[in-house]
């Protein structure tokens, strides 16, 4: 049986950045995680270049039904913290719109940083593990995983959503959750793409892979980015950001041209057209010179 301070079930960004931190306090940390590798869902955000940060980060950016959830962590350990690790790893990263961070090269270079900082502060890490029972007896958790048990003081459960399950996504955190008494509200999807019914599909199916940037809002929030046709319905960053927002059977507004008022517009092509027809009219009945 082993037995440590702190047990970390997740070895994704949030696990691997709580075992640093757990770590570099004296802990004892074990990390858990059932997959083959280590941070798979950082390797594959940012289209492969992990957009890791944001210059601009404040409590409002972030859903919950406490809004004052992670004003605490956030003052306590800011993007500016993070982006002077990525530095000192000499990581080169470049600014997209919104000030959003990425990598030059390839996300795994903030999975490789995330790896050695975990090392330094003695962390280990057991992949291939899964979690087959979890007890608290007096002041320990006792841990049966498939690689043999393990007992705890602690447990931190940072295993994720459900939103990737081929990356290995499980209810997992939700299960453990519900089995020591903590509430767990309804799931629902969040930063997600909009699947368009067959009819539709087909016939946005042509401009499939382009991007272009507008403005989509709900009655409660509003995004003006891109948005990306696909083979299957809308994506792009509007869409994602705003189906964190959605709920089922709203209505999802979407400006094509979110620049231009189009009562202004239309009432000024009219004149235009009108110009134009008097023009031909009057080009087709009087002469080109008039000689008095």
């Amino acid at each position: 049986m082993t037995e440590t301070d702190v047990v970390i079930i997740g070895a994704g960004a949030s696990g691997l950045m709580c075992a640093i931190e757990a770590g570099k306090r004296g802990r004892q940390v074990v990390v858990l995680d059932h997959a083959n590798k280590a941070g798979k869902k950082i390797l594959m955000s940012g289209g492969g270049r992990c957009n890791f940060t944001n210059y601009s980060i404040n409590p409002g950016n972030f859903i919950s039904n406490n809004p004052h959830f992670c004003k605490s962590a956030l003052s306590r350990y800011s993007q500016w913290d993070f982006l002077a690790l990525v530095e000192s790893y000499r990581i080169s990263y470049h600014e997209r719109d919104h000030g959003r961070l990425f990598c030059n090269d390839s996300a795994k270079d903030i999975l490789n940083m995330l790896l050695a900082e975990c090392a330094g502060a003695g962390v280990v890490l057991q992949l291939n593990t899964g979690i087959e029972n979890i007890e608290k007896l007096a002041d320990r958790f006792h841990l049966k995983t498939g690689q043999g048990a393990i007992t705890a003081r602690s447990i931190v459960v940072a295993t994720g959503g459900l939103s990737i399950p081929k990356i290995g996504a499980t209810p997992l955190g939700y299960k453990i959750a519900r089995q020591f008494g903590i509430n767990v509200l309804p799931t629902r999807a969040g930063l997600t793409p909009f699947t368009l019914p067959p009819d539709e599909k087909d016939k946005f199916s042509p401009l499939s892979g382009i991007a272009v940037p507008c403005m989509v809002c709900n009655k409660r929030q509003s995004f003006n980015e891109n948005i990306l046709f696909t083979h299957r319905g809308l994506s792009g960053p509007a869409v994602l950001q705003i189906s964190s927002y959605w709920r089922a059977g709203e209505e999802v507004v979407i400006d094509l041209l979110p620049q231009v008022d189009l009562d202004t517009e239309l009432k000024s092509l009219r004149r235009k057209k009108i110009k134009n027809i008097l023009k031909t009219i009057l080009d087709g009945y009087l002469p080109k010179r008039l000689i008095i």
